[in-house]
């Protein structure tokens, strides 16, 4: 995809509104406070860490009416579809990761944007129509089925806060003024979204109100309905015919046949961690490599990064070969053979981590995974049923294959402009959800059709993985950190190429260095691929820090923190039980406890 720059510069966090105020209630405040509002909170039972304040607000108060992490998921997820309108959404889709404290199990559902059955989703697409970007939502099937699952609360009680928002409308933020004013072609493809997103012809303003009648109205549907008012009748029927008006495939028979995947979590042991990340399609496999690289390597010896030169070196090296990973062993394991539990063996990260400090090349290329797919995982994983091994090993298939190709190493689907959001929730028992939802790029292909954005996922697709009725490929990585039977970490980011490189340098900051997670989450950050040796970097690094990428032969570009550089939402857990919830200060996110 082509990286899309919209002009968004640091911004301060909008007031929380009375409810998120209310609803935080912090037990006594430990240092470091943050200077901004909501960004980091500490309680002593439920904890709710969102991209936006109303929807981490809308969390809090289910958990508050008894209802669980799944409920606050839920419940915050369908919020953040009205209120963080241009990166999420009813057209979108997702992924979640659930431990449940009281089983000690683990679960993961993705229900992310997928392809249709029209032959024409595996054909090469070319002309740039609004709706052939869209693939078949799924984030209303994965909600729903997720709370039919494991929730505990009636649908109406967690989706109360999202129709409400939706109907009496919440203020908007400097970043959604922004993002609306950047997405100007978009809404004058629509009457009525520029009416509701433009409404004298320019964007809403900061302090301004959004009210979204239609969206209410969509939400109302779902909850007196089910998942058959969005999938099947009039809904589906507006939708279909919409999208295909411009230029789209998806078909009523698509949306009605819409599937959540239910998969195992990928699974290692990281120092005195079990981590557990997100299967394909997501791009968990990258996060818990390049853990487990960075302690092979040496980096989790030393101190930090923020004045330590040869630990962000090491870091650089390691973005870039878990990056050629990454874009090699993708795709949807329903209709590929991928290799993931290969990639996150410690076998592998091993093998890999001693391309550290080696000769810079210009190009990273992938290793080897299906050399390890076989490889037992660790014992701490055996409670949680990991994912398995693909069945045959390397054999003949879409996608398979002994070894990389060069060609395909040098992919990057969904680079670039895709925005995304993200949640982390702990509840009072000590289960969890993390998860990542999105309408791909800033409000999704522009198809505006009851009161939401279609995605723009299927733009993901390449010439490995395009095909009729698989998933798109993508970078989320909802990923959960236990210490023994305990969450320690929930976390993940939004923010495309950058999600797994923030959640690594977060998770390695909090967890390897023992920084406070607010100072981990605030603190600056870098970005590489395996095909560049430029190096984007945030400013706040030691000046030996720079001096040492460029002694490496790294190239620095200075980047200033914005929403695209992985923008992280994390709840921790402390030894003594307390929840500190923290959100970046590059979003508009906060968090929430009670």
């Amino acid at each position: 995809m082509t990286a899309v720059r919209v002009g968004l510069r640091p911004i301060a966090v909008a007031a929380v509104v009375a409810m998120a105020v209310a609803a935080c209630a912090p037990a006594a405040r430990s240092a470091p406070e943050s200077p901004m509002a909501g960004k980091r909170v500490e309680g002593r039972r439920g904890m709710v860490s969102a991209s936006h304040p109303d929807a981490a607000a809308a969390g809090a108060e289910v958990m508050a009416l008894g209802g669980n992490a799944v409920d606050a998921f839920v419940a915050t997820a369908f919020a953040l579809s009205v209120t963080d309108v241009s990166q999420t959404g009813l057209g979108g889709g997702g992924a979640m990761t659930f431990y449940d404290a009281k089983t000690r199990r683990v679960e993961h559902l993705s229900f992310y944007p997928r392809s249709g059955a029209d032959p024409a989703w595996g054909m090469a697409e070319t002309s740039r129509a609004p709706g052939r970007a869209a693939a078949t939502p799924g984030m209303v099937a994965g909600l729903l089925q997720a709370h039919a699952k494991w929730g505990t609360l009636t649908l109406a009680q967690v989706m109360a806060p999202a129709i409400r928002l939706a109907r009496d409308g919440f203020v908007v933020s400097p970043l959604l003024s922004r993002t609306i004013a950047a997405s100007r072609p978009k809404m004058q493809a629509d009457s009525l979204a520029m009416a509701r997103f433009m409404p004298r012809g320019d964007a809403l303003r900061p302090g301004e109100r959004l009210v979204q009648p239609e969206l209410a109205a969509t939400l109302q549907r779902i909850q007196d309905g089910g998942r058959e008012a969005f999938y099947r009748g009039p809904v589906a029927e507006r939708v279909s015919a919409k999208v295909r008006a411009m230029g789209g495939l998806i078909s009523t028979a698509d949306l009605q046949d819409y599937p959540v995947t239910a998969m195992r979590p990928l699974c290692t042991s990281w120092r005195e961690y079990t981590v557990l990340g997100a299967p394909p399609p997501m791009g968990g496999s990258s996060v818990l490599e390049m853990l487990q690289m960075a302690e092979f390597s040496g980096v989790t010896s030393a101190r930090g990064f923020t004045s330590h030169p040869e630990a962000v070196v090491k870091m650089a090296d390691i973005l870039r070969i878990a990056n050629a990973d990454a874009n090699r062993w993708r795709g949807d394991p329903l209709s590929m053979r991928v290799p993931a539990r290969g990639v996150v063996a410690a076998t592998y990260a091993r093998q890999r981590a001693g391309l550290v400090g080696g000769a810079l090349a210009d190009t990273v290329q992938a290793g080897d995974a299906w050399a390890h797919d076989t490889v037992a995982p660790a014992s701490s994983c055996a409670p949680y049923d990991p994912y398995p091994a693909v069945a045959g090993g390397a054999g003949s298939g879409s996608g398979s294959g002994n070894g990389p190709r060069e060609e395909e190493a040098a992919a990057e689907p969904d680079a670039g402009g895709s925005f995304t959001s993200h949640l982390a929730v702990v509840d009072a028992s000590g289960s969890a959800v993390s998860a990542t939802t999105t309408i791909g790029v800033l409000f999704g292909s522009g198809v505006y059709t009851e009161g939401f954005w279609l995605n723009s996922s299927a733009s993901n697709f390449d010439a490995r993985t395009r095909g009729p009725n698989r998933y798109a490929n993508t970078t989320m990585s909802p990923t959960l950190i236990l210490q023994g039977n305990t969450v320690r970490l929930v976390i993940g980011a939004a923010g495309s190429q950058y999600i797994q490189p923030a959640i690594t340098q977060v998770t390695l900051r909090t967890l390897a260095f023992g920084e406070d997670p607010w100072m981990a989450i605030a603190a600056p950050r870098i970005h590489t691929a395996a095909s560049q040796k430029d190096v984007e970097v945030e400013n706040g690094f030691a000046p030996a820090v720079y001096q040492a990428l460029v002694a490496r032969g790294y190239r620095p570009v200075s980047r200033v923190a914005d929403i695209t550089f992985g923008g992280v939402h994390a709840v921790y857990v402390r030894t003594d039980g307390t929840r500190i919830g923290v959100a970046d200060p590059r979003r508009d996110g906060v968090a929430a406890g009670n």
